[in-house]
């Protein structure tokens, strides 16, 4: 009986923490730039680039909230290749079968000045409708529903049909 009683109350502990664990809230598959370039030739699709430095705090507010927002990156996950870039690093990238070194002159990596098309601000977000397009900046802190427009320009591939100005006036905005 004494037995019973253990199990009996283990399970209800058990329950009862299940019950209650909530679940775990969808994030952003952040890949490198060397695993972008392997997957993106195996399955094409657009990119976002968040560029950013170590002492930018809202670089560190877009992560905790913008890029936290489960629907944003849920739809992310499914339609983007996402790449994380600190501006400052002193590594060389390759990226679309060029090399990048550090610019000790701008003191960013040649890859942030390409991208964010020489504007060292940041946060920066980047949007690329394939790996060799032309980089589509979006510089400074982005709330999801600011970000929602851009992202899904290209996720849906509306930039191959007409304007974002156009595509962003009909969308029904959710984040």
């Amino acid at each position: 009986m004494h037995k019973v009683s253990r199990i009996a109350v283990l399970i209800f502990v058990i329950g009862i923490h299940v019950s209650f664990t909530l679940p775990e809230k969808e994030k952003i598959q952040w890949i490198s730039f060397e695993a972008l370039a392997e997957q993106y030739k195996l399955n094409p699709k657009p990119i976002i680039i968040d560029v950013y430095t170590t002492w930018c705090g809202w670089c560190k507010v877009m992560d905790n909230t913008t890029y936290a927002n489960a629907e944003l990156s849920q739809y992310v996950n499914e339609k983007y290749y996402a790449v994380k870039l600190n501006a400052e690093t002193k590594s060389s990238i390759i990226f679309n079968g060029k090399k990048y070194n550090y610019n000790p002159n701008y003191r960013v990596n040649e890859l942030t000045l390409y991208l964010t098309g020489g504007n060292l601000s940041f946060p920066h977000t980047v949007l690329l409708a394939g790996s060799d397009a032309q980089p589509a900046p979006l510089p400074g802190y982005l709330k999801p529903r600011q970000l929602e427009g851009p992202i899904k320009f290209y996720g849906e591939r509306a930039d191959s049909i007409g304007t974002f100005v156009s595509f962003n006036s009909k969308l029904h905005k959710k984040w």
